[in-house]
């Protein structure tokens, strides 16, 4: 699924969690399809200076997604940098796995912030402009976990499950106005963010490396293949088109056949 690659000429994107990863490669992809676009996300000068080149010579904005006040000078920064913001991405996200009853009570403040509330927070201040131009789209990157659970993961299917009943909610809200607002749920990408919560995930299962890739994130997936991080920002694209104007409300599975199950 792909778009004309002029669909998006003049168009504004802001797109969270986006210096690596899923983000950044759907930042990639709306920049080559001719949107201006803002990048969010942490990393040290060298690793932004690289993502903002990826992405089009992107603009970059560095707020906290766990913060409202950050949040709210980033989206005032986009309005008035890049004169609006036609299109947001909501791919902040981060994760942390541990027995609930063992569950640090900050990790699982932090993880609802980030992963749920923060897409609250952009979207209510994007939406009006949406509005008045009559044209919008807002995508959410949730996850196979928005649809089922994992164990030892609390906090990350509870915010995923609740992006997805949020994404639904706002999708009916704004069907009169010219604005859709979907899901994207893949599975298992090979992002840093899986990376980073295999060491976690064989300290709570007692499981090797090895396992847990094999044993755990590629046998939840019947393909036994990782989703790519082309592939979900080509559906993103695809999201934007005038082609896709009437998909909204939509949960779309990325996740190699995970929740047809």
């Amino acid at each position: 699924m792909t778009a004309d690659p002029m669909t998006l000429a003049g168009k504004r994107a802001l797109i969270t969690g986006a210096t690596s990863g899923i983000g950044l490669a759907i930042a990639k992809a709306l920049a080559g399809a001719g949107a201006r676009v803002m990048i969010n996300g942490f990393g040290d000068a060298d690793q932004i200076a690289a993502a903002r080149a990826e992405a089009g010579g992107a603009l970059h904005h560095g707020a906290d997604m766990s913060r409202p006040d950050e949040i709210e000078a980033m989206m005032a920064t986009a309005i008035a940098e890049l004169g609006g913001v036609d299109i947001l991405v909501n791919n902040a996200g981060i994760q942390f796995v541990a027995p609930v009853e063992e569950f640090p009570a900050a990790k699982w403040d932090a993880i609802l912030a980030i992963n749920l509330s923060s897409a609250f927070h952009t979207t209510r201040l994007a939406v009006p402009g949406m509005k008045a131009a009559g044209w919008g789209r807002i995508i959410n990157t949730a996850s196979a976990h928005s649809l089922v659970a994992s164990p030892f993961k609390s906090a990350y299917v509870a915010a995923k499950h609740g992006l997805a009943g949020f994404t639904k909610s706002v999708a009916l809200e704004v069907a009169t106005h010219g604005v859709t607002v979907n899901c994207i749920s893949p599975g298992y990408v090979w992002t840093p963010l899986v990376e980073r919560q295999i060491p976690d995930t064989m300290a709570a299962r007692g499981l090797s490396r090895e396992q847990v890739i094999e044993d755990v994130l590629l046998k939840a997936q019947p393909t036994r293949q990782f989703v790519t991080v082309s592939q979900v920002a080509q559906t993103a694209l695809f999201l934007c088109s005038d082609a896709a104007s009437q998909i909204t409300g939509a949960n779309i599975s990325m996740d190699g056949g995970w929740t047809a199950a």
